[in-house]
C-alpha cells in the first residue's frame, strides 16, 4: 500500500480495535448481580453439549454469542498490521493466535469478578470465531486492494508523459597535451 493510505487504515484499524476491545471488556468483566453462579467449565464441548440440550434455538443464541464476541478481531488484528502482501497461512496463523490469547486473557480475569465464571467452551467459541472472520474477510479484502493497487500503478503509467526518445549521449572529447 502507499505510505498515506497504509497509515490511514493502520490507525483506523488500530481505533476500532481499541474499541472493540473495550466493549468486550464491558461485556465480560463487569460484575453482575446473581443469586446463584454455575461452577466453572474446564471440560472442552461440555458447555456446547448443555447448550445443545435447551433446543435449537437457545443453542444457536449461546453459541452464535460465543462466535460473535471476538470475530473482529479477525479482521481488525491484520488491519492495525497493514500488510498487504502477506502470507496468507503465517497471517491466519498470528491471528487465530492472538484472538485465542485475548480470549484466554479475558477468561483469566473473569476469576476474580463476581457473577462471572470460567469456560473452556467460551475459549474455544471465540478462537473459532476469530478463524472464521479472518478466512471470510481477509484474503478477499487484501486480494481486492492489490487489484485496486496495481490498477491506480497502471493508470499512473498510462497518465505520465510519453517518453521523450533516446537518452543523448556525448561522444569521448580526447585532451591536447
Amino acid at each position: 500500500m502507499g505510505g498515506d493510505a497504509a497509515i490511514r487504515f493502520r490507525v483506523g484499524g488500530f481505533l476500532l480495535l481499541a474499541a472493540h476491545l473495550l466493549l468486550v471488556g464491558w461485556l465480560t468483566l463487569r460484575p453482575l448481580d446473581v443469586m446463584w453462579v454455575t461452577a466453572s467449565n474446564f471440560t472442552p464441548f461440555a458447555g456446547i453439549r448443555a447448550d445443545l440440550g435447551l433446543g435449537a434455538l437457545e443453542a444457536v443464541r449461546r453459541i452464535g454469542q460465543g462466535l460473535a464476541l471476538l470475530a473482529p478481531l479477525g479482521v481488525l488484528l491484520p488491519l492495525t498490521g497493514g500488510r498487504l502482501y502477506a502470507s496468507p497461512w503465517l497471517s491466519f496463523a498470528r491471528t487465530v493466535a492472538a484472538g485465542a490469547l485475548i480470549s484466554l486473557t479475558v477468561e483469566l480475569l473473569q476469576t476474580g469478578v463476581p457473577g462471572q465464571v470460567v469456560d473452556i467452551d467460551s475459549l474455544l467459541l471465540n478462537t473459532v470465531g476469530v478463524a472464521l472472520a479472518h478466512l471470510a474477510v481477509v484474503p478477499a479484502g487484501r486480494a481486492g486492494l492489490r487489484r485496486r493497487k496495481e490498477r491506480s500503478a497502471v493508470a499512473t503509467l498510462l497518465r505520465d508523459e510519453p517518453p521523450q526518445g533516446a537518452t543523448p549521449t556525448i561522444p569521448r572529447v580526447g585532451i591536447a597535451p
